[in-house]
């Protein structure tokens, strides 16, 4: 925590200097501008820019970069920004697993960076629009309007996203990352050792009742001490277990067949999938350390042999594994599996989709930034032409070439010669592969994916009528959001101590109805309520 004061305390706002306008004047009159961009018709630009004042960018540095450069304005991709746009930028990072905590900070001290890249959807309490009405953030509607002919262009032409990016009010209020195909929604499932499957004459399980089979075939015939591990707080899995699916429920909120907000944990299919993983736990086939593992122990049990199945990513899981596993393993194959079902040829109904927008790393523009046509235009670059290619692919020549009209990475990405492995060299030179403000490419996965057991997961997770019941990026008001963020903080510390004590056995399983009272009783109806409020004025919209 002192290192993250000591961190914001240096934090500097805008080049230009003199003193900052009160935030209220700053916002006043944004503030008044609801009208969409229907009538927006901004001039066409040219980059790079004249030299002007710095920009300070304030956004985390994600693992893949920071395990080899301390700043992103040192890496090739963070040089070309700077090169193609004409921004001069200082990029201030939060130390590693301090994101939230030295954002409150910066808050609490008021001199803030220029640009801040945040999931200000989610994390900002109070949403986004109790961000405009503090005078953090501007909202940007007339700055689109005025400076960013890419991102109206690009917003006219993906109303889904327009709607997204915009709060209830109309105020539009970041430069989003936008996943820009259905091939980049499905990026999260289980997996398992095909080879094992192979060497018992199994196959790959599809339902609740084959993956009891396989695992415990792993345990008995193999010896394996830990069949099934997964890092359990990951965010995604926390959310929803893919376990949880087969019993047609989350851990959290989803949308359900009548188009209302649900809250999976407190339902009938909750118990019966805390009744199948208390099973598995109590014969040996989940790893007994799930509380607390992070990826390297389950990185470490997946290349090692101690466990045969996983869920996470296809990049920086299964590809990340399988590579790793080989150097002394030849044999080593992860495969994906299908989201499990009950019944035998059933169709998977849930499954883990993401959206073309969540929210996360997109960039707002703070009420401390004096150049704010300079900082729109930086922004802006990343929805134009040229700045969709560098953001994805880098500069021509260097990290990729056009081959058949199709950017294909070099060697310097996919065979770097400093040894670098492809998700850390990509992300040395482009931003394809994590987030940012820019729309991210489907041609960069199918070629950061490697493996046809990696390509092949796009289909396999993909099969589901998950996004059916992924609800958008719903944002509740001012008010309800402090209500709603008091209840959820009950009720998850709540669900997650239950879901562990219930699958290690400490809980019967005869008391789930005294735990959703409990949840009821916290205000579960109330969050519901407000959630669903926030539904029906996003669909308004």
């Amino acid at each position: 925590m002192l290192a993250a004061a000591m961190t914001a305390a240096s934090v500097t706002g805008c080049g230009g200097g003199g003193e900052k306008a009160p935030a209220g004047e700053q916002t006043t009159a944004a503030l008044e501008t609801e009208a969409g961009l229907e009538n927006a018709a901004p001039e066409e630009f040219t980059y790079p820019m004249e030299k002007g004042d710095k920009l300070t960018y304030w956004a985390e540095l994600t693992t893949n970069v920071s395990i080899n450069w301390s700043n992103l304005g040192d890496t090739p991709f963070g040089k070309g920004l700077m090169e193609n746009t004409g921004a001069e930028i200082e990029f201030l990072h939060p130390p590693a697993g301090q994101t939230k905590e030295q954002f409150s900070l910066i808050l609490a001290d008021g001199n803030l960076p220029d640009l801040m890249e945040y999931n200000w959807t989610v994390d900002y309490p109070g949403g986004p629009e109790k961000a405009i009405k503090d005078g953090v953030i501007l909202p940007l509607n007339d700055i689109f309007a005025k400076y960013c002919p890419n991102i109206v262009a690009y917003l006219k032409e993906h109303p889904e996203v327009d709607k997204a990016i915009k709060t209830d009010e109309g105020h539009y209020y970041v430069f989003p990352f936008v996943r820009g195909d259905e091939g980049l929604l499905k990026t999260i499932g289980l997996m398992i050792r095909q080879d094992w499957l192979t060497e018992l004459g199994l196959e790959v399980p599809t339902t609740i009742d084959e993956w009891h089979e396989v695992l415990t075939a792993f345990k008995e015939k193999k010896g394996i001490p830990a069949p099934y591990t997964f890092e359990y707080t990951m965010p995604q899995l926390l959310a929803a277990d893919p376990f949880t699916y087969a019993f047609g429920t989350t851990r959290s909120f989803y949308l359900g067949d009548d188009q209302k907000v649900h809250f999976g944990a407190a339902e009938e299919g909750y118990k019966q999938y805390l009744a199948t993983m208390a099973q598995w736990y109590a014969e040996g086939l989940i790893d007994p350390d799930i509380a607390t593992l992070k990826l390297d122990q389950v990185s470490a049990k997946m290349t090692n042999g101690e466990s045969g199945a996983s869920a996470g990513q296809a990049g920086s899981r299964m590809g990340t594994w399988t590579f790793a596993a080989r150097a002394n393993n030849p044999e080593f194959e992860l495969v994906a599996c299908p989201f499990p079902t009950l019944e035998k040829g059933q169709s998977p109904e849930y499954g883990f989709t993401d959206i073309p927008f969540s929210g996360r790393c997109s960039v707002a523009i703070t009420t401390s930034c004096k150049d704010i046509e300079r900082a729109a235009r930086l922004l802006d670059y990343g929805y134009g032409e040229a700045g969709h290619i560098y953001y994805n692919f880098g500069n021509e020549g260097v990290s990729f070439e056009w081959k058949d009209d199709y950017p294909t990475y070099t060697d310097l990405v996919m065979k770097n010669p400093d040894g670098m492995p492809i998700a850390q060299a990509m992300s040395s030179y482009v931003r394809g592969n994590y987030n940012g403000p820019f729309v991210q490419d489907v041609r960069y996965v199918e070629q950061y994916y490697t493996l046809p057991e990696q390509r092949d997961t796009i289909k396999v997770w993909g099969a589901t009528n998950g996004a059916a019941h992924t609800l958008p990026a719903i944002t509740p008001t001012s008010d309800e959001s402090k209500e709603f963020s008091s209840i959820m903080n009950e009720i998850n510390t709540y669900r997650d101590e239950m879901t562990l004590k219930f699958i290690f056995g400490q809980e019967s399983l005869d008391n789930f109805d005294t735990y959703v009272k409990n949840i009821e009783a916290m205000g579960l109806d109330r969050a519901l309520e407000i959630q669903n409020a926030a539904l029906e004025r996003y669909n308004a919209r």
